[in-house]
């Protein structure tokens, strides 16, 4: 499932006209429309119901055009992407917890934002924010919707949710942050894994993946604090 910028955003109600924000499950957080023939989620957002050969077919076709360079435009999708919905994220944030997106905690701001994306099929995922102070963040995406259904070909194909990273982070502190893939469920791993910084940690970490570096092997320069000479 994907989904497109809202038309209007419209909120639930529950009794007594108060927002209802426990939306966990399909039944509540999606409402089919069928006089209009759409599908909102509770945000109001639309959302389109695709199969996996799209995105087989999308991956495919960008590859015929492009070549290698397929990797970057997807990763600059994701990117504005995820810029746009920093941006809708803030406005039904503050809406739905009448506080601003600087007074929230961390853990709970990034799992509000993420909690659409799981409903949506995009996986679930999980923050390591313990060198958050050093200038980088690990992020692990169980279930990619794009590695689960192109499969095991060898090479990190997660462009678009890296893009989706940079995008959205980038938005919410206010700082280019850059994010590359280091491990992906397409390359025979259990989950895929992401490292999000500065270009210089980012450049880094993609020359070690070059010279054949493993997600631990990364994780342990990063934080003994190395860097590119």
């Amino acid at each position: 499932m994907v989904s497109a910028a809202p038309d209007r955003v419209v909120g639930r109600l529950i009794d007594g006209g108060r927002r209802k924000n426990n939306h966990y499950s399909l039944e509540d957080f999606f409402q089919a429309d069928r006089d209009e023939g759409q599908i909102l989620d509770w945000n109001g957002l639309r959302n389109i119901l695709t199969t996996e050969d799209f995105i087989v077919g999308l991956q495919e076709g960008l590859e015929e055009e492009v070549g290698e360079a397929s990797a970057a435009v997807m990763y600059s999708i994701g990117c504005e992407w995820g810029r746009k919905d920093g941006e809708f994220f803030t406005e039904w944030f503050e809406r739905d917890f009448q506080k601003s997106i600087r007074e929230a905690s961390l853990p709970f701001l990034l799992e509000t934002w993420w909690w659409p994306f799981t409903s949506q099929g995009w996986g679930r995922w999980s923050m390591d924010t313990r060198e958050r102070k050093q200038g980088f963040m690990f992020i692990s995406i169980y279930d990619s919707a794009v590695a689960r259904t192109l499969g095991d070909v060898g090479k990190p194909v997660c462009h678009l949710y890296a893009g989706l990273f940079s995008g959205f982070f980038t938005y919410l502190v206010n700082k280019q942050l850059e994010c590359i893939e280091i491990q992906c469920y397409a390359m025979g791993e259990s989950y895929c894994k992401f490292l999000l910084g500065g270009s210089n940690r980012i450049d880094a970490a993609s020359f070690w993946l070059h010279e054949g570096a493993t997600t631990r092997d990364i994780e342990t320069r990063l934080r003994d604090g190395e860097r590119l000479k």
